[in-house]
């Protein structure tokens, strides 16, 4: 398994339509054949700060997951609303 820590800082002028966004994103993303877990945590002490926890159960459906709709969709969508540029941590399950 793969674990995929994609942390994020958003402008606080976005944050109600960024978790909009990621919500829906997560909820089609757990559908996919690949994908273990997909959730949005919030930082309580920096309510602009997000990670994407992803679990997947291959290098391949990390691949897969790049090329869905609802992925090219979201990522569109929040561009704009990035305060810093994401950046992702790679983990491997123990």
């Amino acid at each position: 398994m793969l674990v995929v820590h994609v942390h994020i800082q958003i402008k606080p002028e976005c944050k109600e339509a960024f978790i909009t966004a990621s919500l829906e994103n997560a909820s089609q993303s757990i559908l996919e054949p690949g994908i273990e877990r997909f959730d949005l945590i919030q930082n309580q002490e920096d309510p602009c700060k997000f990670v994407l926890e992803e679990v997947y159960l291959s290098k391949e459906a990390t691949l897969a997951h790049k090329e869905t709709p609802h992925y090219a969709k979201w990522r569109d969508a929040v561009a704009d609303m990035m305060a810093t540029p994401r950046y992702s941590i790679k983990y491997t399950k123990l």
